[in-house]
Order: structure tokens, then C-alpha cells, then sequence
């Protein structure tokens, strides 16, 4: 089919103006409208039968039970399903809704032109007389916040005075090292201190024990064997990037995931609106994982499927991946930090592609790395640049078959 055609879209919305405004933005797009009804108000049958090729869907939580009828049809992987939430799209006006009709036109017809018109082609840059600017007026602007936060982030891992030559964190409630001879010959042990510990270095010097015990002076030392940690959390993760367009890419992933699968799934997708409890809510009617809502402070267990909200950045502590406050830079530093042996990331459409170079040098270490197929894709950019780097792409059921394989 060219990108000329036009698809059949089932519109799914209740009647108001959320519904008004996504009919106008397919209309605009040149959408045949096969269907336009409440989800609760039909059946799968019904949906069915008007055979589109695209069900648009405006979200809210009254009509959860209606698309739980509808999951036959939606679970199709000929049909494509979008998602908007219909509080959004209610409140679209001008400038914002016609950009939200360019790139539903762009989905629905297979490119990627969401320029409005006459912005088709970027101007062509004047030449300007004299000399380039040099590094330093490059530069000139520059801050160095950047660097000053990621000083603030490791200097709690730095060794402090007195034990840089021993490995060792230096502990909260000493602020100085003492030499123990100093202390010894200083006289201030108490008097009931000192004989004890006169015998005990008696003791030590003429007869060594063949034990670390030393009995004369009272005091013992044993070496005690460390009882074995348990390991409550299996380390590393499937971190799965999406952007616009990923929505329906995570729902198919999701679907093909068993309920025991042995990773944690985090996904990163950013929403307009950031409504991540309606996400939480409809990926976990398809998958057959528990969908959580990430939170501060906690890691993630194997076995769950975590959608990260925008405000939360992750973090790898120990190979084990966990959330907190604050931005990650876009999942960079993330990627970096996942023990390869026992991680993945996989970019669905619309991730950015300033991931692509650190997901690539995680592959280079053994990681799994791959992205979604350009075909049915909506935005493919990330996914032609991981391709470039020889990582290999496959639709979101097939690339839940490589995790299963590798798992």
C-alpha cells in the first residue's frame, strides 16, 4: 500500500469533544472512518467486522471495561492501535492541534513529514565574511554545573584521609585516624584499661597462639566465616525505550513476555500529559507480567514489568537496578552502567537516538541489544542508527522471542 492511500481507522471514544477533535485530525489526515463508536458500546464482533487497519483510541477510565471486550481485535497484529488521552486531545487548540494531526497523518500514511507547510525544506545557510569563531568563543557560554553535579554524585565513594592506601570508605563517625602507639604511650587509657591490655601484649609477643585467640588478657579474637548473602534481586534488565508511536510497539512486546520471565522490564516512554497510571492500567490488560508503577527508592524485582514516570531517573546499584528522584539524562548513564551479561535494551519507535552510541558500546560488551523494525514503525530514526552499528531489528513479538531465547 502507498502512502498515498488511505487506511480504514475505527475511531473508539466516548461522545464529547475529545471524540470531535480526533475525528477532524482524521479527517485532515485523509482517513476513511470505517467506525466511530463508545467502546462500551459495541463488541469485538462489531469492531471486527468493520475491518480496519487502525483503531484509534481516546483513553480514560471509563472505558476500561469496554476495551477488555475489544482485546481479540486489539491483540491483532495486522491492526495497528494508537492511543491518545482523551483529556489531551479535549483540550488540543491551534498551533498544538494541528501539530498533533500532522503526525497522526504521518503514522497512518508511513512517513515521517510532520512539518506544517511550506517548512518542507530548511532554508540554505548564508556564507559570513571574516574568520570561524574559535573553540574558545565556541565555549565561551559554557557552564560547568554539569561537571559540578557529577563530582557531587560520586565524592560519598571517595576513600577520605587515612585510608586512600587500604580500600576503604571511611566511616561517618570517626574524623580522624588515630596511631595506635601514640594513643598507647599517651596515658590516656583509664587505670582498670591498663592491665588488660598490658597482658594482652605480653601475651601476643612471648607465645603466639596457634589460634587467633588470646586468652591471657580476657579479650578474644575470632575470625567468624561470613554467613553467604542471598541474592534477593537478580541483577541487570530489559530497559526498553519508546517515545511517539511506542505505545502500541510496548502493548505487542508485553503480550509475548511469559509471567516468569527472569528480568525486571522497565519502560521509559515519555506521554504528553504524563498520565502513566492510564499506561500502567492498559499495558497490564495485554501482559501477562505485573505492570507497576515505578516509585522512588525501590529496585526492581525480577519478574515485573515497571513503567518509568518522567520525574524518576534509574539507577544500577550493585548489577541491580532500581529508581529515584531526578533526571538520568535521557537513560544514557543508565545504559552504561547495566551489567551487559545479564541486561538488554531494546529501542521501539520513537526512542531517542542519543542512545544509540552507549547502547551500542553495551552490545559491544556482551549486552542484548536491538531495535524495533523500521517496517510499521512510526518513528524509526533510533533504530536505522542502531542498524548502522550492526545491532539487529525485528518486530516488538519477535524481539520478546530473542528475550526469551537469551532468558
Amino acid at each position: 500500500m502507498s502512502a498515498s492511500e488511505s487506511k480504514r481507522v475505527a475511531l473508539l471514544a466516548r461522545e464529547g469533544r475529545a471524540r470531535e477533535q480526533l475525528r477532524t485530525a482524521l479527517h485532515e489526515s485523509g482517513a476513511e472512518i470505517v467506525l466511530e463508536d463508545d467502546p462500551n458500546g459495541i463488541d469485538a464482533q462489531t469492531l471486527g467486522d468493520s475491518a480496519p487497519q487502525v483503531v484509534l483510541i481516546a483513553l480514560e477510565p471509563a472505558i476500561e471495561e469496554g476495551l477488555s471486550r475489544l482485546e481479540a481485535v486489539l491483540h491483532d497484529p495486522d491492526i495497528a492501535v494508537i492511543f491518545d488521552e482523551a483529556e489531551l486531545a479535549a483540550r488540543r487548540e491551534g498551533w498544538e492541534s494541528q501539530r498533533w494531526a500532522r503526525h497522526l497523518a504521518a503514522k497512518l500514511h508511513g512517513h515521517h513529514d510532520v512539518l506544517p507547510p511550506g517548512r518542507e525544506e530548511e532554508p540554505t545557510p548564508q556564507l559570513e565574511p571574516g574568520l570561524p569563531p574559535t573553540p574558545a568563543q565556541l565555549h565561551a557560554d559554557a557552564g560547568i554545573g554539569l561537571h559540578l553535579e557529577e563530582a557531587a554524585d560520586i565524592a560519598s565513594e571517595l576513600p577520605r584521609d587515612g585510608y586512600a592506601f587500604t580500600g576503604m570508605a571511611a566511616r561517618p563517625d570517626f574524623d580522624q585516624v588515630v596511631d595506635a602507639d601514640q594513643w598507647l604511650g599517651s596515658g590516656s587509657l583509664q587505670q582498670d584499661e591498663a592491665p588488660a591490655l598490658a597482658g594482652l601484649a605480653e601475651s601476643i609477643a612471648s607465645e603466639p597462639p596457634p589460634l587467633p585467640q588470646v586468652a591471657k588478657s580476657g579479650l578474644t579474637l575470632e575470625l567468624m566465616e561470613m554467613e553467604p548473602v542471598a541474592a534477593s534481586r537478580t541483577p541487570g534488565a530489559v530497559v526498553v525505550f519508546a517515545g511517539i508511536g511506542g505505545p502500541d510497539a510496548v502493548r505487542k512486546l508485553l503480550a509475548e513476555l511469559p509471567r516468569d520471565f527472569s528480568r525486571p522490564v522497565l519502560i521509559q516512554l515519555r506521554l504528553d500529559g504524563g498520565r502513566y497510571d492510564n499506561l500502567v492500567r492498559q499495558m497490564a490488560r495485554v501482559a501477562q507480567m505485573p505492570v507497576l508503577l515505578a516509585e522512588a527508592g525501590n529496585a526492581a524485582e525480577p519478574g515485573n514489568v515497571y513503567v518509568v514516570p518522567a520525574e524518576l531517573a534509574l539507577a544500577v546499584d550493585n548489577g541491580a537496578v532500581g529508581f529515584r528522584t531526578g533526571d538520568a539524562d535521557g537513560g544514557k548513564a543508565l545504559i552504561r552502567a547495566l551489567p551487559p551479561a545479564d541486561s538488554a535494551v531494546l529501542l521501539l519507535s520513537g526512542a531517542e537516538v542519543a542512545l544509540v552510541q552507549p547502547a551500542a558500546e553495551l552490545a559491544a560488551q556482551g549486552a542484548l541489544v536491538q531495535g524495533q523494525a523500521t517496517d510499521g514503525c512510526y518513528d524509526p530514526a533510533a533504530s536505522r542508527a542502531l542498524a548502522s552499528h550492526g545491532a539487529e531489528l525485528a518486530a516488538p513479538a519477535q524481539l520478546a522471542q530473542h528475550l526469551i531465547e537469551r532468558w
